[in-house]
């Protein structure tokens, strides 16, 4: 069934860059990327890179495709953050007391991930390693309430450098592009796995360490 959903996605984002010029299929496609996760992160950028090489577009069209993309990916990781920022919200004003978690126990760990470039740099990585799921990191991000302007900086630039690998790998040729989302779709799904560890270990965290102080 899960299987058949992502076929029908990836099916859909075909569709979609058919239908549309490149250009706005290369900011629409990360944007709707980012937010349906299991659409396989690389599609969309191999997808471009492969209509860009067959039109053989010069290197100044390519790199704005890219970084309009890279603008596309970062509005979706925005309301991604946005949608958990709120929902933590809501989450701790009615369960904070019972798990004895608050929203400034939480905002305390944004704080601390976003004070310096190091901590800018990290958040950098999370979105421009190839393999790692970008739509998770937002939620994350969103849910810790990391500072939205460090958030921003380092989403559209990492953004900018995966979008250059999967570009240039689609722009080698379509027999790429199958292998790729097969092999990097099934490894996000265990990134996404362990994401969701680290988000309950954050909040036991946060549970146990408020117990032990009120205890």
């Amino acid at each position: 069934m899960f299987s058949q959903l992502i076929q029908f996605l990836i099916n859909a984002i075909y569709w979609l860059a058919s239908i549309v010029p490149l250009p706005v299929f290369a900011f629409l496609g990360p944007l709707i990327e980012e937010i349906i996760a299991p659409i396989p992160s690389p599609l969309v950028m191999t997808l471009t890179g492969f209509i860009a090489g067959a039109e053989n577009i010069g290197w100044v069209y390519a790199i704005f495709l890219i970084t309009i993309g890279a603008i596309g990916k970062t509005m979706g990781g925005l309301i991604m953050y946005t949608i958990a920022d709120k929902g933590e919200d809501f989450f701790t004003k009615r369960f904070g007391k019972f798990l004895k978690v608050s929203s400034h126990d939480i905002e305390l760990i944004g704080k601390r991930l976003s004070k310096g470039r190091k901590d800018i740099f990290f958040l950098f990585l999370l979105y421009a390693i190839p393999i790692m799921p970008t739509s998770p990191s937002s939620i994350i991000c969103g849910l810790i309430k990391v500072n939205i302007r460090s958030f921003l900086i380092a989403m559209f630039f990492g953004s900018f450098a995966r979008n250059l690998f999967y570009f240039y790998l689609g722009f080698t040729g379509v027999e790429v592009l199958e292998s790729i989302n097969e092999g990097v779709g099934a490894w996000e799904r265990v990134v996404y796995v362990i994401i969701l560890v680290i988000i309950m270990a954050i909040f036991a965290s946060i549970y146990f360490h408020r117990r032990k102080n009120t205890s």
